[in-house]
């Protein structure tokens, strides 16, 4: 068979139902193919937008999402997408179309070295010069994004590959990769760190969404008496209404997450890199307590913070060898219940009913009116943060956010993938207006292909959270952050056949809530909010909790 068909048989083979992406010069003989088989396309508006979809689709099916583009101005495009993929470990397959390999490097009509650009912010990289070797390759690319580390896998295909002969013989040949080394050899040492902890505190990473192992870590915790603390990217693997999740730490985490982190003796560090949102300044932090560090990918242990035991491996599997070991393990609940007790006492009221709108009551109603097994997705910026700090995650429910590269406009495409990835749930994008401008061309995406997510829009005029820091640390010294030309949100989102509401009142907020629930079609919720309102608490960037920045948050516990 040609090239281009064998592509599509492969991504078959692969289970692949679905995939997002642009057609190209260098892609017609592929979609010629793809026409006739029964994956699923969906074309988006941006080939940025087509790597998000997949990212999307991927952290909810967990599986590879697989995104296309054609060649130059294609591929560019795709990179940001990737990028994204990249920095939170998710599987995405980046197919790009390229130009003819008798011409690479002549500067050949819209030619670009993707295979260059994409190799910073890739797991593996691949460009397939002959024809024989496309069947391992591209078999190859799936094996790698979903073992070990999951990741992003590029494949740049040239034109004449698509064109060329590929034999039954090589279709059939099998592709092996090596397994990731486990490297246990500490477990004894972790396990006796944690017997002897009088305040013991886990915290729990990206890496535990992934591999699924909340119920594990909740066992964990109620068996060393320990609370969990879990970061941005960790934000739903655990059940928020749990007395002993004390929700997420970091810059604009929860004062409890804070202060049991920076006052525990040993931390169970599990599937985290201690990205410096968390750790604040490094220097200081976990000085006085000892750290057993889980992760898969072992270039992380010790690489931000030292630690006294490092353990790779899975963290399903390191979980259950930790719980094996500590069975009989009986301990004080001193810490457990001083825990529980700053829990309650951080736990403020966020109704808050006044004009204008303040965007912590939208989040408030979300928490209330979303089914239990809503997905929530966030663009970047003030919506995402107050997202992380007030919206409760619990039950089947799933939070989805770009955490490493914080990329604007990742939320709406992402939440389109990932309805697509789970269509009996209900899937809500909480975004900013900054965001959704350079996203909102995906309305036509998602009306063209009946994808019913709800667009929380938090509508205050400006790129809130840069003007947050101008106000903080610039005297309120503000350029370049006011938005003077905003849309008018509601009549763009109709333009695209979307229906969309327009709340300006706070008594408003439940009820278009429960109105976007219901819908069957895209639908944009503009919430007018208070352009004043800061993300608050906030621990300044470089600072330890002792700088934090509280605003209307009234903390009664220790000084952390």
């Amino acid at each position: 068979m040609k090239g281009a068909r064998a592509v599509v048989e492969l991504l078959r083979q692969q289970n692949v139902d679905i995939m997002f992406g642009i057609p190209g010069g260098v892609l017609l003989s592929f979609y010629n193919e793809l026409e006739q088989s029964d994956i699923r396309h969906i074309l988006p508006r941006h080939e940025q937008c087509a790597g998000h979809m997949a990212d999307g689709y991927a952290r909810v099916s967990k599986k590879p999402g697989v995104c296309i583009a054609t060649s130059g101005p294609g591929a560019t495009n795709l990179v940001t997408g990737v990028a994204t993929a990249f920095m939170d470990s998710s599987p995405v397959i980046a197919l790009t179309g390229q130009v003819a390999t008798g011409v690479l490097g002549n500067d050949a009509f819209q030619e670009a070295d993707a295979f260059s650009l994409m190799m910073p912010v890739t797991k593996h990289n691949f460009r397939i010069t002959d024809p024989k070797l496309l069947p391992e390759t591209i078999r190859k690319a799936f094996l790698i994004a979903t073992t070990g580390r999951y990741g992003p896998v590029h494949v740049d295909i040239p034109v004449d590959m698509f064109t060329s002969d590929i034999s039954d013989e090589e279709m059939a040949k099998e592709v092996k990769i090596p397994k990731p080394k486990k490297n246990l050899s500490g477990l004894l040492d972790a396990i006796k760190l944690l017997e002897k902890a009088e305040r013991p505190t886990i915290m729990v990473g990206g890496g535990v969404a992934w591999s699924r192992a909340g119920p594990e870590i909740m066992r964990l915790a109620e068996l060393l008496m320990a609370p969990v603390v879990t970061t941005l990217m960790a934000k739903g693997s655990v059940p928020e209404n749990h007395p002993l999740v004390l929700g997420v730490c970091g810059m604009h985490g929860r004062q409890v997450a804070n202060y049991a982190l920076n006052n525990c003796d040993v931390l169970l560090a599990i599937g985290t890199r201690f990205s410096d949102r968390v750790t604040g300044k490094l220097s200081e932090f976990g000085t006085k307590t000892k750290v057993v560090h889980v992760d898969i990918d072992s270039s992380e242990i010790g690489k931000n913070v030292k630690g006294r035991v490092g353990l790779v491996g899975d963290a399903w599997t390191v979980v259950n060898a930790l719980i094996a070991g500590l069975q009989r393990r009986t301990k004080s609940a001193t810490w457990r219940d001083r825990m529980m007790e700053l829990n309650r006492e951080c736990s403020c009221d966020y109704d808050l009913r006044s004009d204008p709108i303040k965007p912590q009551k939208v989040i408030f109603e979300l928490s209330k009116n979303l089914p239990d097994d809503a997905i929530v997705t966030t663009e970047v910026g003030q919506n995402q943060m107050w997202a992380a700090h007030f919206y409760k995650c619990y039950g089947k429910r799933m939070f989805i956010t770009s955490g490493g590269l914080g990329t604007m406009g990742f939320g709406f495409p992402a939440a389109l993938g990932a309805k697509l990835a789970r269509p009996e749930s209900v899937v809500a994008d909480i975004a900013g207006d900054g965001s959704l401008q350079m996203v909102s061309h995906e309305f036509a995406t998602a009306v063209e292909n009946d994808i019913p997510v709800i667009v929380c829009l938090l509508n205050n005029g400006w790129l809130g959270m840069v003007k947050q820091w101008q106000k903080l640390f610039y005297e309120s010294r503000y350029i370049a952050t006011k938005f003077g030309g905003t849309p008018d949100f509601v009549k763009l989102a109709e333009a695209y056949g979307a229906d969309a509401i327009k709340v300006e009142r706070h008594s408003e907020v439940a009820e278009a809530i429960k109105r976007g629930v219901k819908s069957d079609v895209p639908i944009l919720l503009d919430f007018v909010i208070d352009p004043e309102e800061d993300v608050l608490p906030m621990t300044p960037p470089g600072k330890t909790s002792a700088d934090c920045i509280r605003g209307r948050c009234q903390w009664k516990g220790e000084v952390v």
